[in-house]
């Protein structure tokens, strides 16, 4: 094989291979790019971070147990510090859909950092002036490198997204729960009329799903924050000093401000990642509780005329291309979908997690990809939906009151006094009539006026207590 002006001849142990001469990447990222043109997907900018930040820790502690000399460790943090800036993002080619154990992409770091430090010491890329195993990868695997660097990237994007995105969430859900506190409405079950509730309720009510929802992050941390580095190739940790994992932990907790530590056991955390299952369950659970909410939202402004209209969205873009006038709860709509592309990716993340075969996990790639979409999309969307329509939403007063008085299941407060039967003839005959639970219940003399009245106020029907009977369902 020849060299040309724009290649360079680099060979491995499956022989020569040309690559292009102004890339950082090497040969045996060169083979990735030939053997899967599967997909546009790279993987995510954040797993690079943590992969360059790996390195880069590596070199250091390698350097401190007397392994890795100071020059080629200084080329190699110099070399990781401009990975992990972003700044040879061109250099990460290799699809998604690769080795499932992610071989290709620690390769694709290794051969990246190992030319750039080889650069900086005056060498030429593709020298192996420093080593792309012998000295980037020293006491690493790809199996305990890659898993290692998703969970690092997953607590990372959690601690810096989407827990600020779910507290500012939180935040605008309590504020409007405290703000619509005295406005009373009408509950709804299975979509029908039920007894009143105030409209702070239900948003204290979406403001607790996602103060839980931030919990539900958290412990998503703790699961992610054994790590496998140390393990190597099945475990064992063969080829690798007994200290180094714990050392390069120590340097990435303090970098992420997230806590990192080395697994208790390398052979259940290379073999499997349950890990990573049960934080995309998380991320799942919050994906459902921002779907209900959203949904609830929708619904309740619905309208403006024939519809719930119980609160007014903000508008934020014409709704229809052919009916003039129409505005749609259109960052609603936004956030529902994002809540299905998360499900979607947990299923992915769940048979990625099957797919553990002895001693590894083979769906590595696919897992980190889907993992940490989810993350982000949940933090942009909380975001978005904070401040294009949680924060600006408006009661409809008027309307929750005109709606409590046509319910037919305010009977539901008189059945404790004059009984079940009675007070469910009372609701047939209100609607058969067309007229309000008051007006039937006056005329038929059920109960004296003032009782009545006590009986029938929406704001006692909002807080426990009262007389006792059964309050429907």
């Amino acid at each position: 094989m020849q060299q040309s002006a724009s290649t360079r001849i680099e060979r491995d142990t499956m022989g020569e291979l040309a690559v292009p001469s102004d890339a950082y990447y090497g040969v045996q990222t060169a083979r990735a790019i030939e053997n899967f043109p599967i997909s546009p997907l790279r993987m995510p900018r954040s797993v690079i971070r943590a992969m360059g930040m790996i390195k880069r820790a590596a070199a250091s502690v390698n350097q401190s147990l007397g392994l890795l000399d100071k020059k080629p460790a200084d080329a190699i943090r110099a070399a990781a510090t401009e990975v992990m800036d972003g700044k040879l993002d061109a250099e990460f080619p290799v699809d998604i859909f690769q080795t499932g154990s992610g071989t290709s992409t620690n390769m694709n770091t290794n051969e990246v950092i190992s030319n750039r430090a080889t650069e900086l010491l005056g060498g030429a890329r593709g020298s192996k002036l420093v080593h792309p195993n012998d000295h980037v990868n020293l006491g690493q695997s790809s199996n305990d490198v890659i898993p290692t660097a998703i969970h690092i990237a997953a607590s990372e994007l959690m601690q810096q997204q989407l827990l600020p995105a779910l507290t500012r969430l939180r935040k605008a859900l309590d504020r409007k729960a405290k703000e619509f506190d005295k406005i009373v409405k009408i509950g709804r079950t299975h979509l029908q009329d039920a007894t009143p509730v105030r409209l702070g309720q239900e948003f204290g009510g979406y403001a607790r799903q996602i103060e839980l929802g931030i919990q539900r992050v958290k412990r998503a941390q703790e699961a992610l924050s054994e790590v496998a580095l140390g393990g190597t190739a099945v475990g064992t940790g063969l080829n690798c000093h007994p200290k180094f994992s714990a050392k390069v932990m120590a340097i990435v907790s303090k970098e992420t401000g997230c806590a990192f530590k080395e697994a208790k056991n390398h052979f259940e955390a290379q073999s499997a990642q349950d890990s990573l299952v049960e934080a995309s369950g998380e991320l799942r659970t919050i994906a459902v509780s921002l779907m209900k909410i959203a949904n609830d939202v929708r619904w309740l402004g619905s309208g403006p005329r024939c519809g719930l209209g119980e609160i007014n969205l903000p508008e934020t873009q014409p709704g229809s291309s052919i009916m003039p006038g129409k505005v749609n709860p259109v960052i609603a709509e936004s956030v529902t979908m994002v809540c299905a592309q998360v499900i979607g990716n947990d299923v992915t993340v769940t048979i990625g997690g099957q797919a553990a075969n002895f001693e590894l996990i083979v769906m590595m790639p696919v897992m980190a990809y889907n993992l940490l979409q989810s993350i982000e999309l949940l933090a942009s969307a909380s975001n978005n939906f904070s401040a294009k329509c949680i924060e600006g939403i408006k009661a409809n007063e008027e309307r929750c009151k005109s709606l409590i008085e046509e319910s037919l299941a305010m009977c539901t407060a008189l059945a404790p006094a004059i009984g079940y039967e009675a007070a469910a003839k009372l609701a047939k005959d209100a609607y058969k009539s067309g007229k309000t639970v008051r007006q039937v219940a006056k005329e038929q003399k059920v109960l004296p006026d003032k009782k009545l009245a006590e009986l029938l106020d929406p704001w006692r029907m909002t807080e426990p207590g009262g007389p006792v009977g059964s309050a429907g369902g």
